[in-house]
């Protein structure tokens, strides 16, 4: 009791709210999820449901909850209502022994299934419908055949969890239940080191969501990291076949990831999504910031990258309607001179040297010590960094978006390190300077931010910014007046991109 005012919070909903490295779902998020489903389905004692990456049990205990409201009527007495509903309708895979324990007391309120306090009578073992076995990863070449995880980082001994998860690690998931769902749900782990250098790690949310399509739910509905948007290491198959799969009815996408997960830091956002069979056609993408949403009924093909906000859609096809060439054609691929991250100089200038630029500074270097682009070293080039000024991934509390962090015109017999992209080349100084004039504008950035769902840019991420005539000046005033944008237009873009000052 405070102040005579009765306080029992949720602890799922404490659980949600601490930090650590594993990602809880609150409990008012998995109602959101659920109010996508249609509500006969929790009213129909023959629908079953699979969370197979449980971890609190707060999707099974929010499903337990309306079923118990959907069915009073068709199983009036309690006790046969909870033991129908926990023995025969809700099922979970559990991703570690600890998360399996702790699902099982949130939903049946007994470290067992079977044990004295249990709510369900049904149980002869002590799993229940909450499954964990321990799995180990099958290694080759150093990494899972599975889930691609790191032999080095995880191949432990006995007394330590493997991360192998057992709804990814089959190639028939159908095996570990023998039996059909309607509804597949869950929030999956998103990531494992690969072994790559520095923290490199690998997605695994795509095969989760992958597994579950091949048990042929009616409905599959996931909360998963935006970035698939964009593809990338690991995801471009699987971007390629979300943005084609006309049978995803709703995508619900937060540009911030803390407005699903407080205090959680992820780059590039969050989204959920529904799937369902029986449906074909367009998709309804909701767009969430600060609070606020808004809606669109549009194709997620038409593009290959997924634009994300519904009012940019509208913009862009203004805008690409009359363009043919674009900034990513005149983008270095990564590390333009062949020159790691680590390379450094030395402190004073050399005979013969050339100016390097990494993320410690300048330092000076012998030419013979570059490797590719040749071409470029003795031309006026634009060097900018790889990883973005929001180094979480996100807006501020404007929910506006900086994008690029550093960049620098860099001079003839000036290079740099794989921290940066090349962009541009020319003998012509003023046309570089006018160029980099130009990707400061809010308009450049506006179009570079519709590719970019994670803190690193790359060359694809500026496939929708315009090519211009960079004998000239441009602004964001002679821009908008260029593609005769409106009114409403312009405000948008001004409210999504921050100032940029020349350097």
């Amino acid at each position: 009791m405070l102040d005579g005012i009765d306080y029992n919070p949720d602890v799922l909903t404490c659980l949600a709210n601490l930090s650590n490295d594993e990602v809880f779902t609150p409990p008012e998020l998995v109602n959101d999820i659920l109010d996508l489903l249609p509500k006969e389905l929790f009213e129909n004692k023959e629908t079953t449901f699979l969370d197979p990456a449980t971890k609190s049990g707060v999707f099974l205990r929010e499903i337990a909850k309306r079923l118990m409201d959907g069915l009073e009527k068709e199983i009036p007495d309690k006790q046969e209502r909870i033991n129908h509903i926990f023995k025969n309708q809700i099922f979970g895979i559990a991703i570690t022994e600890l998360t399996s324990l702790l699902a099982r007391r949130s939903l049946y309120c007994s470290k067992t299934a079977n044990g004295k306090y249990s709510i369900c009578e049904k149980f002869d073992n002590e799993q229940g419908n909450i499954l964990f076995e321990r799995v180990e990863h099958t290694w080759k070449g150093g990494n899972c055949i599975y889930c691609g995880a790191s032999e080095k980082n995880y191949a432990r001994d006995g007394e330590l969890e493997t991360h192998a998860y057992q709804f990814i690690h089959t190639e028939n998931p159908k095996e570990l239940f023998d039996m059909k769902f309607d509804v597949i749900i869950g929030n999956p782990p998103y990531q494992l080191s690969d072994g790559g250098s520095k923290a490199s790690a690998g997605p695994i949310y795509n095969k989760f969501v992958e597994q579950a399509k091949k048990l042929s739910p009616r409905y599959l509905t996931m909360i998963i990291p935006s970035r698939w948007f964009a593809g990338g290491k690991g995801l471009d198959s699987f971007r390629t076949e979300m943005l084609n799969d006309n049978r995803i009815s709703v995508l619900i996408d937060y540009l911030n990831a803390k407005e699903c997960f407080p205090g959680i830091s992820l780059g590039g956002g969050v989204c959920y999504f529904l799937w369902e069979s029986a449906y074909k056609g367009e998709c309804k993408i909701v767009n969430v910031s600060n609070g606020k949403s808004e809606s669109e009924v549009r194709k997620l093909n038409e593009f290959d990258i997924f634009v994300r906000q519904n009012k940019a859609i509208f913009i862009l096809r203004k805008i690409i309607r009359g363009e043919f060439n674009y900034i990513s054609d005149i983008v270095s691929s990564r590390n333009p001179f062949g020159l790691p991250s680590s390379a450094r100089g030395k402190g004073k200038r050399f005979n013969n040297s050339i100016k390097l630029y990494s993320s410690q500074g300048v330092s000076h270097i012998s030419e013979n010590e570059v490797l590719k682009g040749h071409d470029s070293i003795y031309k006026y080039k634009i060097m900018v960094s790889k990883v973005t000024s929001e180094h979480a991934g996100e807006p501020d509390k404007n929910g506006q978006m900086k994008i690029i962090s550093k960049m620098i015109v860099l001079s003839p017999g000036e290079v740099c390190t794989d921290s940066y992209l090349l962009i541009g080349g020319s003998d012509n100084k003023k046309e570089i300077e006018n160029l980099h004039s130009y990707l400061t504008t809010k308009f450049a950035r506006f179009f570079l931010l519709q590719a970019v769902t994670s803190i690193n840019l790359s060359k694809d991420k500026f496939i929708f910014v315009p090519m211009q005539d960079f004998s000239k000046i441009w602004t964001d005033k002679k821009l908008y007046d260029k593609y005769e944008l409106g009114e409403q237009e312009i405000e948008f873009i001004e409210s999504t991109i921050k100032p940029m000052e020349l350097r």
